[in-house]
């Protein structure tokens, strides 16, 4: 396969405690002379379109990190217990399984969920990006899902969404939160698909893998199975919470008031992996 770029950094999904692991792992690594931030591709999902828009525009590590040990946000807290998976798995299983039809399936789940206004969704997003707008000097995709067609989309800042837009599309986890309206329809969480839509990243010759999630049903590709495949032909690693990290998260990876936790525990884990990243990215 033809090289499309040096450095990739993949970031995944995993909610609010996902989003401060991530910046608490991207924080310990550079801290550890490994960093990320100046990555060629970015790839967010979910939580890691939120990190990987403010990494990709060039927003300083520290200050974001510091941002995740602030309690009072305005953040809302939001349950993906039980419930949520069960009727996940409901749409996911009953009906044809072609992975794009189990799509639109928990698209149509999504859609019909009474939910908080989109407007305050995106309101949440802006707060989150600091105004932040497309990078011009590097690639930065953000995963989404089409709700009423399962079809999957890699946005760009050729898209037509605004990066608001994009992020809360990719944010939006079906049952829980709204679905975005752009572009004439309606979108979901990218992590539909995959909780890290790895194989993005495919052609780049050093890729980094950071997923707060690792978990797969159905037709959903599991990050190290992507991983795996692109350690065919490029410099790959994928790294998930260590145990200290999954005790931090709590039960509810939606939960505000476990980000500071879960943003110390991605930190002290940075500089234990230090030396498996280095080996690839330098």
């Amino acid at each position: 396969m033809t090289s499309r770029g040096e450095r990739a950094l993949v970031l995944g999904g995993g909610g609010l405690t996902g989003i401060a692991w991530l910046y608490g792992m991207l924080t310990g690594l550079a801290e550890q002379g490994v960093d990320l931030s100046r990555a060629d591709l970015v790839v967010g999902t979910s939580a890691g379109s939120a990190v990987g828009a403010n990494v990709a525009c060039g927003r300083d590590l520290d200050e974001l990190y510091a941002t995740q040990l602030v309690t009072g946000t305005g953040e809302v807290a939001a349950s993906a217990g039980r419930g949520l998976a069960l009727r996940m798995a409901r749409a996911a299983l009953l009906g044809p399984r072609g992975a794009q039809q189990v799509r639109a399936r928990i698209g149509r789940m999504a859609l019909a969920t009474d939910t908080v206004p989109e407007q305050e969704r995106l309101d949440i997003m802006e707060s989150r990006l600091g105004g932040a707008v497309w990078p011009s000097d590097r690639d930065l995709q953000v995963t989404a899902v089409d709700a009423h067609t399962g079809e999957f989309r890699a946005l760009d800042r050729d898209s037509g969404m605004t990066l608001v837009e994009a992020v809360a599309a990719s944010c939006a986890v079906p049952g829980v939160w709204p679905p975005v309206t752009a572009l004439g329809t309606r979108w979901v969480d990218g992590g539909v698909r995959s909780m890290a839509n790895a194989d993005l990243a495919a052609g780049y010759e050093r890729v980094v893998v950071l997923a707060p999630l690792t978990s797969g049903f159905g037709a959903m590709a599991k990050p190290r199975t992507q991983v795996e495949a692109l350690a065919a032909s490029s410099k790959a690693v994928l790294l998930s919470p260590d145990e200290a990290a999954r005790k931090a998260f709590g039960s509810n990876v939606l939960d505000p008031a476990q980000r500071p936790p879960s943003a110390r525990a991605g930190r002290a884990q940075a500089a234990a992996v230090a030396a498996q990243v280095r080996a690839v990215w330098n």
